[in-house]
Formats: C-alpha cells, sequence, structure tokens
C-alpha cells in the first residue's frame, strides 16, 4: 500500500457513516451473536484458531453478517477478497481464482472469498464457484438475508455451514447507541451530545434488533439537531422519532405491553374478530416486531384453536410463513394480514389439542403399551416367525378402504381421542367416520 492509498483509507474511515465506523473489530466486541460465537461454540473457535471452512451468514439486516466477515478478515491469515453480488459479476469471480491459484501455488496462503449477498447471483454463477469451493481454492463466506435453503444454490449449502443471525437484543442496541453518542475516537462524542433514555429506549425498540438502522437515526439525530442553550445536543424522544420517521407506541419487547399485545392478537383470532386481529398485527409490526415470531404465532392458532374445522387455515399460515421469510417488510405485512384474517374468519375447533393431550397423558399414565401384533413390521428377517404382521387387514382391499381391526394397543381398547367438533369440515369428518363404521358393522352382521 502506497501512501495515497493509506491517506484514502485513513480519510474513508474518519469521514464514513457511524455504523461502519461503530462496526466491531474483534470477536470480543461483537453483540447479541452468542449463540454462535460463544467462546465454546464452533464458529468462535474456528475464527480463533483461523481454521473457517465455508460459511454462508443468514439474517436480518443490521445483524452483524459483514462484521463477522470483517472480523474473520482481521483474525486470519489467509487472503481476504471481498465482492457484492448486486455488482459482481462472472469475471471478477474469475479473477478471485485465478489470484487464489496463484497465493495457493506460490505462497501456500488460502484465500477467503466473502461475497455479500450471495442470494442476488443467479443459479449460474453460483454453479461456477462450486469446482474452487469443492477442492478448497477458496473458502466461501456468504452473506444474506433471505433463507438460503431457497435461494442459494443446493450444491453450496452442502459444502457450507450455515449460521443464522439472529436481530440484536434490545439492551445490546441500547448500550451500542450510547457508545456510538459517547465515544470520542470512533463515535459522535466531539459532538458533545446527549441522549434521553426515553430516546435509547425507542431506538433500541424501534430498530428490532438492526443495528445499522438505530445508528444511522443516532448519527442523523446529532447532525441535524441545532445546541441547546447550554451549548450541547439534545437527542430527545421527538429528536429519535423525527429522525427514524416513526411515531413511539407502548410496546416494549421484554415487558407487559409486549405478551398483552400477542396475547389480544392470538384471543381476537381465536375469537373469530379480523378486525381485532389485524389491529393488534399493525400495532405488532408498527413496533417493530419480527414478521417471523408474528408467523408462528399464526401457525399455532391455525392448528389450536381452527384444526380439522378448516384444514386449509393451517396451509395458509405456514405457506404465509414462508412468504414473509423470502419477500421481507414491507410487503410481508400485507401476507401476515391474510393470513391473520383467515384464521380469524375460520370455524373453530380444539379438537386436536384435547386429542393430544389426552393421548399424552395416556401415555405418560401407562407407558409403552405393546403394539398389536398385526401392526408389527413384517418386512424384516425373521418377522414372520415371531409373529409380526400376521393377520393384518389391509384397509384398500375392503369397501370404504376401511375395515374394522385392533389399532390401539389391547389395553386401550375403545379408548377415543379425537373427538371432532360440530364445526366446519369437521362435521363432515363426523359424518364420514360415523358413516364408515356403520357400514363396516352392516356388512359383519
Amino acid at each position: 500500500m502506497d501512501l495515497f492509498e493509506y491517506m484514502r483509507q485513513d480519510k474513508m474511515e474518519k469521514e464514513s457513516p457511524l455504523a461502519a465506523r461503530m462496526r466491531p473489530r474483534t470477536l470480543e466486541e461483537v453483540v447479541g451473536q452468542e449463540h454462535i460465537i460463544g467462546e465454546d461454540k464452533l464458529l468462535y473457535r474456528a475464527i480463533k484458531a483461523d481454521k473457517i471452512s465455508s460459511v454462508i451468514f443468514y439474517g436480518p439486516p443490521g445483524t452483524g453478517k459483514t462484521t463477522l466477515a470483517k472480523v474473520i478478515a482481521n483474525t486470519t491469515s489467509a487472503e481476504f477478497t471481498q465482492i457484492n453480488a448486486t455488482v459482481a459479476g462472472k469475471k471478477d469471480m474469475e479473477a478471485v481464482v485465478e489470484k487464489a491459484r496463484d497465493m495457493q501455488g506460490m505462497y501456500g496462503k488460502r484465500t477467503i472469498l466473502f461475497i455479500d449477498e450471495i442470494h442476488r447471483f443467479n443459479k449460474s454463477q453460483q454453479d461456477y464457484l462450486l469446482p474452487f469451493v469443492e477442492d478448497g481454492t477458496v473458502i466461501l463466506i456468504g452473506a444474506t438475508t433471505e433463507n438460503p435453503y431457497f435461494e442459494v444454490n443446493g450444491a453450496l449449502i452442502s459444502r457450507s455451514i450455515i449460521f443464522e443471525l439472529k436481530p440484536i437484543p434490545r439492551e445490546a442496541v441500547r448500550e451500542l447507541l450510547k457508545k456510538a453518542v459517547y465515544d470520542a475516537e470512533r463515535g459522535m462524542g466531539s459532538y458533545e451530545a446527549i441522549i434521553d433514555d426515553a430516546a435509547l429506549d425507542f431506538l433500541a425498540d424501534i430498530s428490532g434488533g438492526d443495528a445499522r438502522q438505530a445508528l444511522n437515526a443516532v448519527e442523523l439525530g446529532v447532525m441535524t439537531t441545532e445546541r441547546g442553550a447550554d451549548g450541547r445536543i439534545h437527542i430527545t424522544l421527538d429528536v429519535a422519532q423525527e429522525c427514524i420517521q416513526k411515531r413511539a407506541v407502548g410496546y416494549d419487547k421484554n415487558g407487559d405491553n409486549h405478551y398483552d399485545t400477542i396475547s389480544a392478537f392470538i384471543k381476537s383470532m381465536r375469537g373469530s374478530d379480523p378486525d381485532a386481529a389485524v389491529y393488534y398485527l399493525a400495532r405488532m409490526l408498527y413496533a417493530g416486531e419480527s414478521v417471523t415470531f408474528v408467523a408462528r404465532r399464526i401457525m399455532i392458532c391455525a392448528a389450536e384453536d381452527v384444526g380439522n374445522a378448516d384444514p386449509q387455515a393451517l396451509m395458509v399460515a405456514v405457506n404465509a410463513s414462508l412468504a414473509v421469510e423470502r419477500v421481507g417488510m414491507p410487503e410481508a405485512q400485507i401476507i401476515l394480514a391474510q393470513a391473520a384474517a383467515y384464521v380469524a374468519c375460520a370455524p373453530k375447533s380444539n379438537a386436536a389439542v384435547e386429542a393430544i393431550s389426552q393421548a399424552m397423558q395416556e401415555v405418560g399414565r401407562s407407558g409403552g403399551l405393546p403394539v398389536p401384533p398385526h401392526l408389527q413390521d413384517a418386512h424384516y428377517k425373521g418377522a414372520a416367525k415371531l409373529g409380526h404382521g400376521i393377520g393384518y387387514k389391509y384397509a384398500h382391499d375392503y369397501p370404504n378402504h376401511y375395515v374394522e381391526q385392533q389399532y390401539l394397543p389391547y389395553e386401550l381398547n375403545g379408548r377415543e381421542f379425537y373427538k371432532p367438533s360440530g364445526n366446519g369440515y369437521e362435521v363432515k369428518i363426523q359424518e364420514h367416520m360415523s358413516r364408515i363404521r356403520r357400514e363396516a358393522k352392516e356388512r359383519q352382521d
């Protein structure tokens, strides 16, 4: 590096956005991802030992995917190269591979290739990387906000370890903001700004675990707010709201309001009130609640409170969960609203809940009762000699594809666990089961 390049980089570091300046430089500075970089975790050990293998970092914006790649760059002895899939093409990768071969051949040095937004590469671009990842020419580090199992080539997935990054915890974001405001070396300390606790709480909540968004808001506040009578810049709640362009709502993700709101959301769907369900959905989304968290609650409600009264409800909820992962906000709010409204309007039944609850209690009480011999597996060697499978009646050989025989353990003969309700599709289930059982009995008589 010549003097002019050094001066250019030094200037960029000093004038770069606050989020870039506050980016952790070591593993110890990284916050909020202890589930993958705790001292006893695989990734931590691999980075410390400089034995990193191909990995893909997957998670929401602002959770530290690029940061972890930079930390690896600072700690590894390997050559580190970074490209962004939004602007890079095959020629860029060819140049990286050629240089990697030279480094490996001449110096025995490995090359780590960091590809940001790797999901933006098309299939042929991803396919190009395969042989070089497989033979170790390059060690791939990919970063994506999209689910890699949908957006990244399956062959690349199989050659990489997937690490999912979670939204940064509220308290960690809060401490990061305080440091950013008062740190004179890397933060905004030289501006002599003061940030109120209310503003810190609001930004930590509203950012939804996205540290970059919160830091950008703080930087904008410091740079655009006039000094007060005391000569200092005051970042108040009003300033914070203005900088992030959202009004504060009473919603603390770790407090009672969080649990009250999600409770009201679920109970509104259960109570068949789509208007209330959509309202509470909006409250949660406005406050920055995770769309995946909301989608999970809708799926649970579809199974727990709708069940087989409308089997489509669970399909709608599951597909909504998959869709929000692919689409992201703000469009994900439409998908969640559709699913919540459908579940709220669907006929209700908790028969499946009662069935599994009673069955679990029975298993806990009676233990592993013997499976009737005619239901036991008859395919392995020697099974027939033990009497396994003998006497089994194949249901499809009988009218209505139904035949009476002992399915429950003999000790539980006659027990009923699943009792369809009189709502929705379960009416048809009741009618169907009653009819085939009645007709089977009539044939026997």
